[in-house]
C-alpha cells in the first residue's frame, strides 16, 4: 500500500457513499440516517489528513486516539 492508497480508498467510499445516498427515496426518517451516514463517510478522510499532519510521534499518537474515538 503506497502513501497515498489510504487517501484515494477514502475519498471514493465517501463519493461512493454520496453517490449511493442520491439513488434512495428520502422520506423524514431516512434523511436523518443518510445525513449521519454522509458524516460518517466523509470523516474518515478528514481524520486520516489530520493524523498525517501530526507533527511529531506524541502527536501522531494524540491525533489517532481522537480518531479512535469518534
Amino acid at each position: 500500500m503506497g502513501p497515498n492508497d489510504l487517501k484515494r480508498r477514502s475519498r471514493k467510499a465517501a463519493l461512493d457513499v454520496i453517490s449511493a445516498i442520491e439513488r434512495l427515496t428520502i422520506d423524514r426518517v431516512s434523511d436523518v440516517m443518510t445525513k449521519q451516514w454522509i458524516r460518517s463517510a466523509t470523516s474518515t478522510a478528514a481524520n486520516y489528513r489530520a493524523v498525517c499532519r501530526a507533527k511529531s510521534r506524541p502527536d501522531f499518537i494524540n491525533k489517532l486516539n481522537i480518531v479512535i474515538e469518534e
